[in-house]
C-alpha cells in the first residue's frame, strides 16, 4: 500500500538542511577553503561555475550542503551534491566540475581522514560485522547522504561555531563521522582500502611510498618488486584502483605539488620543475599546460583566487 510522505518529517528535513547551509555560510565567509577549529576540517565557499578542473584530493569525505559537484574518472561519474557525498580512500587524480553562483554559492564541508583513526574504526567494524567478505577496494565512492550522516555533519558544524564545543566535542564527532562513512552503503570498499589487504592493499602501500618520494627518480620495476608483483600485474592493479598508469599518476602528483609550490611563494619555473622531479623545465611547462589547460602563471592566479589561504598553507 502506498503511503503519503510525513509532512512533519519533510519539514524537519527542510529545517535541518536550512540550518546546515546557514552554519556553513557563517563559517565560510571567504571564497575558497576556510579554516576551522579542527585540523583537517575545511569549509569551502565558491561562487563560480567550474568545468574540467583537475583535482587530487587527500583521503577524506566531501559533504556538499548547497550546490553541486561531480567528478569524472575513467568514464565514471561520481556525484556529490546536496543528496550525495564523496568519500576518497586513496589520493587519485580526476577531473571535476561544479555548479554555483554569487546568489547561491556552493558550500561544502571537507573532512580529511585521520588514517590511524580510520584504520582503527575499520578494524572495529570488521570484527563486529557478519556477512559477505568486504567489497573490492575503491578509491572514490559516491553515496547517498543518509539521515545519520547528515545528523553528524550538523552536530559538527554546530560545534565548530563555539570554540569550547570544538575543543571538547570535536574529536568525538569526527570519530563518529569516520564510523558513519565506513558503515555506509559502500563503506566496505573503503574499509578494504584502509585495511590495506591483498593486491589492492599493496597498491595503497605503494602509493604511500610514492607520496614520500614523488620528486625522485621512480622505477616501475622497483615499485612492482616492492609490492611483490610482476610488472604487468602491478600495472593492472594500479590502474584498477587509481584509474591511471603508475607514470601518469606520478606525473599528476608532481604537477599538483608544483602548482601549490608556485601559489604559496614566487619561484621560477626551473626551480619548481627541479623540486618536483623534472629534469627539463621546458617539458615541465608543456606537461603543466596539458594537465591544467593554463600556463603556470595563469594557474597560480586561479589557485590564489579560488582555493583560498588555507589551501596555500596546508
Amino acid at each position: 500500500m502506498n503511503t503519503l510522505p510525513n509532512p512533519m518529517s519533510m519539514e524537519t528535513g527542510r529545517t535541518k538542511r536550512g540550518e546546515l547551509v546557514e552554519l556553513a555560510g557563517h563559517l565560510a565567509l571567504r571564497q575558497g577553503y576556510n579554516p576551522t577549529g579542527l585540523s583537517g576540517v575545511h569549509i569551502l565557499r565558491t561562487e563560480t561555475v567550474l568545468h574540467d578542473v583537475p583535482v587530487l584530493y587527500k583521503p577524506g569525505a566531501v559533504f556538499v550542503l548547497q550546490g553541486r559537484k561531480q567528478g569524472m574518472l575513467e568514464g565514471e561519474v561520481y556525484l556529490y551534491d546536496e543528496e550525495h557525498y564523496l568519500a576518497v580512500s586513496v589520493p587519485v587524480p580526476f577531473r571535476m566540475e561544479s555548479v554555483a553562483s554569487p546568489e547561491r554559492p556552493l558550500l561544502a564541508v571537507y573532512i580529511e581522514f585521520d588514517m590511524t583513526l580510520g584504520a582503527e574504526v575499520a578494524s572495529e567494524v570488521e570484527m563486529r560485522r557478519s556477512g559477505p567478505a568486504p567489497d573490492k577496494a575503491k578509491s572514490l565512492v559516491s553515496s547517498r547522504m543518509e539521515p545519520a550522516i547528515e545528523d553528524v555533519v550538523l552536530r559538527l558544524l554546530r560545534a565548530l561555531g563555539d570554540p569550547m564545543e570544538t575543543a571538547v566535542l570535536g574529536a568525538g564527532i569526527l570519530r563518529e563521522l569516520h564510523y558513519r562513512v565506513l558503515v555506509g552503503p559502500q563503506g566496505a570498499a573503503l574499509i578494504s582500502a584502509l585495511r590495506q589487504r591483498g593486491p589492492s592493499g599493496r597498491i595503497v602501500q605503494s602509493l604511500g611510498r610514492l607520496r614520500e618520494a614523488y620528486n625522485s627518480e621512480v622505477s616501475v620495476t622497483d615499485l612492482a618488486r616492492d609490492a611483490g608483483m610482476s610488472v604487468p600485474s602491478y600495472h593492472a592493479h594500479f590502474k584498477a584502483l587509481t584509474g591511471s598508469s603508475p607514470m601518469q599518476y606520478i606525473k599528476a602528483m608532481r604537477l599538483h605539488e608544483a602548482r601549490l609550490m608556485m601559489a604559496r611563494q614566487d619561484r621560477t619555473i626551473a626551480d619548481v620543475a627541479l623540486s618536483v622531479g623534472y629534469v627539463s623545465a621546458a617539458q615541465f611547462s608543456r606537461d603543466f599546460k596539458r594537465h591544467f589547460h593554463r600556463t603556470a602563471s595563469e594557474e597560480v592566479k586561479w589557485v590564489r583566487r579560488h582555493l583560498g589561504e588555507l589551501a596555500l598553507r596546508s
